[in-house]
């Protein structure tokens, strides 16, 4: 009995003399013969049960950026370019040896931009800035189809334009109301940056209503802090419900690429030129034929005006609606159809509110007194982007 105990005894003190070496050089082994990790990591009681909750917690935004970026599409234009002529083309010495080897050659540059489906039957909003030169457009759905595009109709002053698709099956955005945004609102802004594919950023509403950048004719942008950078623009801007509010347009950058500065065109506006467009091809805008400026302290002063609301008439253009109807230059418009006019911007926006043919009452003060005038309305015709406001 004695014997086999001694025999154990120096078992066990072999077999822990083994297990102390090798645990001191090769813990590995041991880690191995147990089945387990190298490296042991903490884990959630359940990965499962967390892989299926992703992306639905209170601070995450996915379900909007899931509605809403199917109707995100990328928009792809080319034109033919021609190079330069060699000054030295019309040379006969010049061309006895080159011959036409040096006469331009035609190529096509390309350039991107975003678009969103604004409806089943394939009409899609964008920037008239992304169209504006194109030859050819191709529009890639995000469902990896890629589809050629016709212009409808484009509008430069609110620079927006509308294209038309031939596809069954694609997904249009839902429109937000048009009074659903406060500034401090959460947005995304979907688009295609640098073309490097679709990609959504968050930001707030920055401010509402901004004017007077020298963008479009007509503005009444958006601002936000969420990141818009080229080939963002004709993208959409969406709320945290993943509904449409804006149609991103324009950042302010002195680099070209984001800085924390970006504008959309509100979603009212792109719907009622979008209408516009669709059922008549163009967008009607009413017109009085007159320049205007801002009233500044020192104008209100020589004006003898109360405030610096309103907008001086600066020029009347001869045979115009307001010629006709007795504008003068001097005058300072107050109201257009019994709305307050705040500044050149709003002057711009009453008016082209107004329907061409109708007659519209303005209220002017004119050498301190009120004077009311009846203008036929004319319609605004299709100019380049003004320098100078007019209406």
């Amino acid at each position: 009995m004695r014997r086999i105990w001694l025999v154990f005894a120096q078992a066990v003190t072999v077999s822990l003399a083994v297990m102390f070496v090798v645990s001191t050089l090769r813990p590995d082994l041991l880690s191995l013969a147990r089945g387990g990790n190298a490296v042991t990591v903490r884990e959630p009681p359940s990965m499962a049960a967390t892989a299926s909750t992703a992306g639905t917690g209170a601070n995450s935004y996915s379900p909007a950026a899931r509605k809403a970026m199917p109707a995100v599409v990328n928009i792809f234009t080319s034109k033919e370019v021609k190079q330069s002529r060699h000054p030295f083309m019309d040379d006969p010495l010049f061309r006895r040896f080159f011959g036409d080897r040096l006469e331009p050659e035609t190529q096509r540059a390309s350039s991107l931009g975003s678009g969103v489906i604004a409806s089943a039957e394939g009409f899609i909003i964008t920037n008239h800035h992304v169209i504006e030169t194109a030859d050819e457009i191709e529009v890639a759905l995000a469902d990896g189809r890629k589809l050629a595009a016709r212009i409808v109709g484009a509008d430069p002053d609110s620079d927006l334009a509308v294209l038309k698709v031939e596809a069954k099956d694609i997904t249009a955005i839902t429109f937000g109301g048009q009074d659903s945004l406060a500034v401090g609102d959460v947005v995304l802004a979907i688009g295609n940056p640098f073309g490097v594919g679709q990609t959504v950023t968050m930001g707030i509403v920055s401010a509402l209503g901004r004017s007077h950048l020298g963008i479009n004719t007509f503005e009444n942008f958006i601002q936000t802090d969420a990141a818009i950078n080229p080939g963002n623009s004709g993208g959409a801007l969406v709320d945290a419900a993943g509904n449409l509010v804006g149609i991103n347009s324009a950042i302010y950058s002195r680099t070209g690429v984001n800085l924390g500065i970006g504008f959309a065109i509100p979603v009212s506006i792109a719907r009622q030129v979008m209408d516009q467009i669709i059922t008549t091809g163009s967008v009607t805008r009413g017109w009085i034929g007159v320049e205007v400026q801002d009233v500044t302290a020192e104008l209100a002063e020589s004006f003898r005006l109360p405030s610096t609301r309103g907008t001086l008439i600066s020029g009347v253009l001869r045979s115009s609606p307001a010629d006709r109807a007795g504008i003068k230059t001097g005058d300072v418009l107050m109201e257009v159809e019994g709305k307050p006019v705040g500044d050149s911007s709003d002057m711009l926006n009453l008016v082209a509110a107004l329907q061409p043919g109708k007659l519209a009452t303005l209220k002017l003060m004119r050498a301190g007194k009120v004077v009311e005038v009846r203008v036929s309305v004319g319609r605004r015709p299709r100019t380049s982007r003004p320098a100078q406001p007019q209406e």
